[in-house]
């Protein structure tokens, strides 16, 4: 009887496990067919697959789906590249500067779009004079937006690990601040690393206010505008941005990851 009673609990808490997953899941795959579902609609109560067929026909969408993916990329690297040394900086040598470096990382997040917008399009004037009218340029603006997210994960993760001693001991064996980096700093946070593309990716993929106010055509913009011309080709779009996101992220989830059968073996000699 105790045996049979220690049990319940835990078939108690599976299946509320398994409901909470069939909600989630629900809630995430019903608009999901929604959108699939009125994409095919086709004359007559048939379906269809012309309102598909017609985002590979269509210029201005394929141009707007490889701007949108040279952004996310463009964004992760900038982002990466900046963020990463100056935080490694401030914990190794300045560490009195850490409230402040955090502040003004995490501000991006209280000023709303229509702000920044406001305040960077003087600014976008003399970006477009150096770096031409490119919707590419979008990128030092995808930068700071992504700040706050990115500087959490990548402090989450210098946070889990020595990195005062593991700097200490790479500069005594010779290795470069650059080597430390690169060589001791990436390996040992690759996670969260990945973490902050994921985040990056995943805000760049479905920003809008932004780059509408700045007249810049990336996938949202197009998307919006095709929306007023045939729904049934901004809804297979939507459709189509949302898969290729979650690919896109499942993808970027496992890079890094050891391989399947790789062990570590301790030499005992």
């Amino acid at each position: 009887m105790a045996a049979l009673g220690m049990g319940r609990p835990g078939h108690g808490e599976a299946v509320l496990r398994r409901t909470i997953l069939l909600v989630v899941a629900a809630y995430l795959l019903i608009p999901l067919l929604a959108m699939l579902e009125f994409s095919t609609r086709g004359p007559r109560g048939t379906r269809s697959l012309a309102a598909w067929a017609r985002i590979g026909t269509n210029p201005d969408l394929v141009e707007a789906i490889f701007v949108q993916l040279q952004l996310a990329a463009l964004t992760v690297v900038l982002t990466l590249v900046l963020l990463l040394p100056t935080m490694v900086l401030v914990q190794l040598r300045l560490p009195w500067l850490r409230r402040t470096i955090e502040f003004l990382c995490l501000l991006p997040l209280t000023i709303p779009a229509i702000v920044l917008v406001v305040g960077l399009a003087p600014i976008y004037a003399g970006v477009t004079r150096l770096f031409g009218e490119s919707a590419l340029t979008l990128t030092f603006v995808y930068a700071v937006l992504v700040l706050p997210f990115a500087y959490r994960a990548i402090a989450s993760g210098l946070s889990a690990i020595d990195l005062i001693t593991l700097a200490e001991a790479a500069r005594s064996l010779g290795c470069s601040w650059p080597g430390v980096v690169w060589r001791i700093v990436v390996p040992n946070i690759r996670g969260a690393l990945i973490a902050a593309a994921l985040v990056s990716v995943a805000l760049v993929l479905g920003e809008f206010t932004i780059s509408s106010l700045l007249a810049f055509d990336t996938l949202q913009v197009v998307i919006n505008l095709q929306g007023k011309r045939n729904a049934a080709v901004a809804v297979a779009v939507s459709l189509a941005a949302l898969v290729l996101a979650f690919a896109l992220l499942y993808v970027l989830s496992f890079v890094g990851q050891p391989a399947r059968g790789s062990t570590f073996v301790e030499d005992d000699t």
